[in-house]
């Protein structure tokens, strides 16, 4: 039995950019009109590679600096989510490049939420696998804030839960603006902590102990 289900739920792509390195005071995002992808991600983009230095989000697992697989090759954003939380901070709009952004996708709702290990494929084949639910940091707020005289202020707050996913390469291949993507999710329901109750976070280890 196939363990993902092919949903109904389709995307398309309506931008597309990496970055070309690392800048402690803004995120610089280069636009592109298609995009190849390799094992490692797309190959201009300082976030590629089929490893990385375990940073301060995988503190808990991993010293920091130590050298793990890497599943954020790729951070893949919502355009109407985008909207959202232009609308929250008083801007007309976000520009994907202020978010160091690699996909903007379109009409996938609830897009942040889309299950961990979900596919989202193109009709050519590429395919992208989503490891988890990105989280808002401070340096979108500094772009925002350079283009837009200090509106970037709020952007954490205004991000949480819509800041998109970040995704690694399962199958290579081309993203061009305007391909269309299929949402794939894993045929199984949602974890429910200690067997019953509502699905998410556990707080403590030893509510994963049953009684």
């Amino acid at each position: 039995m196939p363990a993902l289900i092919p949903t109904d739920h389709h995307a398309t792509v309506i931008w597309l950019g990496y970055v070309p390195h690392r800048d402690e005071a803004a995120i610089e995002t280069c636009a592109l009109d298609q995009m190849t992808l390799g094992w490692d991600g797309y190959s201009g983009d300082c976030h590629s590679g089929v490893t990385r230095p375990s940073c301060s989000r995988v503190v808990s697992q991993h010293p920091k600096n130590t050298e793990i697989r890497n599943v954020r090759q790729v951070s893949v954003v919502s355009a109407e989510e985008l909207a959202d939380i232009a609308a929250t901070l008083g801007l007309d709009a976000i520009d994907p490049a202020w978010l160091g952004a690699s996909v903007v996708l379109s009409g996938i709702p609830d897009f942040s939420y889309v299950p961990p290990s979900s596919r989202l494929q193109a009709e050519n084949g590429t395919t992208l696998v989503v490891d988890m639910q990105n989280r808002p940091c401070r340096f979108p707020a500094l772009t925002i804030g350079k283009a837009r005289h200090g509106q970037g202020r709020g952007f954490k707050e205004a991000a949480e839960g819509k800041r998109g996913v970040t995704a690694w390469v399962e199958r290579p291949g081309g993203l061009t603006i305007g391909d269309r993507l299929r949402l794939h999710i894993p045929d199984q329901r949602a974890w429910l902590a200690n067997g019953t109750g509502w699905p998410g976070r556990v707080e403590s280890a030893s509510e994963m102990v049953s009684d």
